[in-house]
């Protein structure tokens, strides 16, 4: 089964507002097992709602709108609907009677040309507004249904799930969709395409689709399925999985959107082992990764945060030599903070940054980017270098990322921990 999605408003084509509709519209469809097949937003125009329609009629199975069902004269969605299914009007009384009940409760006179939030095509059904004045409509033309909801959201969000689902639930022919997001960091998708090519071959037996969906330091891998009447979707969907993993264990730290930070932190917590940070280049920025997951205060003991060279080595115990020789943005330097917090802080491990964020202070043997991550646990201190790239921003979370990702590998490195130890498996 395949839908439509189409926002009504020149307030969403000039930038105005944000289209937060049809994001959400789109989660709500996938859920119910509707294929998402196009989503556009169009103008405050008869035409284009016209052409809308025109191009959605028998080609899809769902069209949802939202937008222009206000009471004024810019709002001329209902009209243009009514035009386009030839359709007489209608006073629903139903209608009528929220419309005034919805002024009288707030104490404020009800304009005469809300009136007309009562007038509706003939030929559609009503599907109550509980937030508002203006009523959903649900239509039916050729094998198309169409629903046309306000633009509001909160009254949008009500009218569909509370009236609309349960329509196309018992209406239409729905198949249940499976999604897994498998969530990997410290590789590219091109790489990750290259180790991965032959087994994304074998989901095409499956009817399977895989898509790369990459972001600043992350790659998320989302496979998709649809539930046939050969198998069970989840038990397919669990196969391919369980092939994937031993292919690409040294990234994936988790399923479905987790945080790597909530990751180090369950195993850290599970472990009842504790950690620090020494922070340069990411300025705290590891440390508030850390601490946006709630519990952290059970295993993260805080930070220090030495921006300078000073702070290192009156801090953390630096030697000033070695930032004298080798600069701050070296391995010696990287090692010696993590153990230096480790000491301070008192903990099981310790991770520290320092680099060149940008988008000044490169040099040829140091170009902007260059990132230095050191870790200390119970056996052994190190540090690894990175070249990050030469966006500010993005190198300040790529770096806390890697960071974590080490942090990750080396509790589960000292708690003799598998990749299957650790992963939640249980979010479908």
């Amino acid at each position: 089964m395949k839908a439509r999605i189409v926002t009504i408003g020149d307030e969403i084509l000039i930038g105005q507002i944000i289209d937060t509709n049809s994001a959400w519209l789109a989660a709500q469809l996938n859920a119910l097992g509707v294929r998402v097949h196009s989503i556009y937003s169009i103008s405050d125009t008869q035409e284009a709602i016209h052409k809308a329609l025109d191009e959605s009629l028998d080609q899809v199975d769902l069209v949802l709108m939202t937008g222009g069902l206000g009471p004024t004269k810019d709002d001329i969605t209902k009209a243009a609907l009514a035009d386009w299914f030839e359709s007489d009007w209608k006073i629903d009384e139903v209608v009528l009677a929220r419309v005034k009940h919805h002024f009288a409760s707030r104490g404020i006179p009800m304009p005469a040309v809300n009136l007309d939030q009562a007038k509706v095509p003939s030929v559609c059904e009503i599907l109550t507004n509980e937030h508002g004045s203006a009523p959903g409509m649900w239509f039916k033309k050729g094998s198309t249904v169409f629903i046309s909801m306000p633009g509001v959201p909160y009254e949008m969000k009500a009218i569909f799930a509370d009236y609309a689902v349960p329509k196309i639930v018992e209406r239409m022919s729905l198949s249940k969709i499976v999604h897994k997001t498998i969530m990997t960091q410290g590789i590219g998708e091109s790489s990750l395409m290259e180790i991965i090519t032959p087994w994304e071959e074998s989901l095409k037996e499956f009817d399977l689709k895989l898509a790369y969906l990459p972001s600043y330091g992350l790659v998320r891998l989302r496979i998709s399925g649809y539930e046939t009447t050969n198998a069970a979707i989840d038990q397919i969907m669990q196969q391919k999985v369980d092939e994937l993993l031993p292919l690409i264990s040294d990234f994936v730290y988790g399923f479905d959107d987790e945080k790597l930070e909530q990751v180090v932190g369950r195993i850290l917590a599970s472990c009842d082992q504790t950690i620090a940070t020494a922070e340069s280049c990411t300025g705290g920025y590891l440390a508030h990764m850390i601490t946006s997951v709630s519990g952290s205060s059970a295993y993260y003991k805080g930070s220090a945060l030495t921006y300078a060279n000073d702070a290192k080595v009156n801090v953390l115990g630096v030697a000033g030599n070695t930032i004298d020789k080798l600069g701050a943005v070296s391995e010696e330097v990287a090692i010696q903070m993590a153990d230096g917090a480790r000491k301070l802080l008192q903990t099981d491990f310790a991770v520290s940054t320092t680099g060149v964020a940008g988008p000044n202070g490169g040099t040829d043997e140091k170009p902007v980017g260059t990132v230095w991550i050191g870790i200390a646990s119970p056996s052994r201190t190190y540090a690894l270098k990175f070249m990050m790239g030469n966006h500010r921003e993005r190198n300040i979370r790529r770096t806390a990322l890697q960071a974590l990702q080490l942090v990750r590998k080396e509790v589960m490195r000292e708690n003799k921990l598998s990749l299957e130890d650790v992963l939640l498996r249980n979010n479908n």
